[in-house]
């Protein structure tokens, strides 16, 4: 008995996963990221069903603007962000790790490019993306391909390519220049990664279904879309809160003292679409009504939104951790700038 006690004793403890942890006897305790995913989605029902109230009763038309564009960044995200967090548990739970390594190079220079292509085929939204991300990682994928898949599959798949061509009719050089421009920014980035990154930056996500032994394949579909959808959930409405409160504060005429100037104006369409958010199946559309600015400033507008917005930097800071997002998304803005100005010089 004694001894049995002290071989327990001095046992390495189990990894616990998201949902370890007792409240009481017999009941789990929930997952901290599920507490705050739920907790900023009752904020936006609460923002929902309160607005008219508090129109009504304090005349709060800047708070009715708010909640309206909160609304629309959040209604276009989540479709698509449930849609990655399917995949991404599907992928954890049954697509075996061996897979991948069949299908990309072994040297992660040449994972790169292929990475990149993966994304021409694959329709997804940025929100989608980051959690795929993840699950590739998770699965033994090489960062630098799955950081290159990230920024690829929003940005080049045919529905983004199909709605740039119809909010530019007759400009086929448009759909080109954005193709070529992301495409390259995204295999850049993750052969940047290879050459400097390091993983002390990358804090690499641990998905629920990792740590559900004994469960079948099923439960641990389940129990990873649960986690991994409540989690980046969160994330979602905080960068559609930052997006929102930007579009109420700035007004327009701050940004046509910009428009005009060729540098000037691809810097602010930059950060504009940083901002703004808004989806990449949509911002052709929004890029399409900036009249006033160059066409590269335009293409800088498509290229860096789905790369780099406000929702995609919490969604990364969420899944990565803050020190990545941080240096990745710098990195990703001042890449996707350049190569627009070159691409736009050639193509437009």
């Amino acid at each position: 008995m004694v001894e049995g006690s002290a071989r327990a004793a001095t046992a390495p403890p189990r990894p616990l996963g998201p949902d370890d942890g007792e409240d009481a006897p017999g009941r789990r305790r929930r997952p901290a990221t599920g507490r705050a995913g739920s907790a900023l989605v009752g904020a936006v029902v609460v923002a929902v069903l309160a607005g008219p109230w508090l129109e009504q009763r304090f005349g709060l038309a800047a708070f009715e603007a708010w909640r309206t564009l909160l609304l629309a960044v959040v209604v276009q995200g989540v479709p698509f962000l449930l849609l990655g967090t399917v995949v991404s548990a599907a992928i954890g739970a049954f697509v075996p790790a061996r897979v991948f390594a069949k299908v990309l190079p072994r040297n992660p220079v040449l994972a790169v490019p292929v990475a990149g292509a993966a994304g021409v085929v694959l329709p997804g939204c940025e929100c989608a993306s980051v959690p795929v991300a993840g699950s590739l990682m998770r699965r033994g994928v090489p960062p630098a391909a799955a950081l290159t898949f990230l920024l690829a599959a929003p940005a080049v798949n045919p529905v983004v390519l199909v709605s740039t061509a119809i909010a530019f009719p007759g400009r086929p050089e448009m759909v080109a220049a954005r193709l070529a421009a992301s495409l390259v920014t995204s295999v850049v980035m993750g052969w940047l990664w290879v050459r400097w990154g390091r993983e002390e930056w990358l804090r690499l996500p641990t998905g629920h279904a990792e740590h559900a032994s004994g469960v079948g394949r099923l439960e641990a579909f389940r129990r990873g879309l649960q986690h991994d959808f409540l989690q980046a959930g969160g994330f979602l409405v905080v960068g559609a809160m930052a997006a929102a409160t930007f579009n109420v504060l700035v007004p327009p005429s701050v940004l046509d003292a910009f428009s005009g100037s060729p540098w000037l104006g691809v810097l602010v369409a930059a950060a504009l679409a940083v901002l703004l958010s808004v989806c990449s199946e949509a911002d052709a559309f929004v890029a399409s009504s900036f009249t006033g600015f160059s066409p590269t400033a335009r293409l800088a507008f498509m290229v860096v939104g789905p790369m780099v917005d406000m929702k995609l930097i919490a969604l990364q800071s969420g899944a990565f951790g803050r020190a990545f997002a941080v240096r990745f998304c710098t990195g990703t803005f001042v890449v996707a700038i350049l190569c627009c100005v070159l691409v736009g010089g050639l193509f437009l």
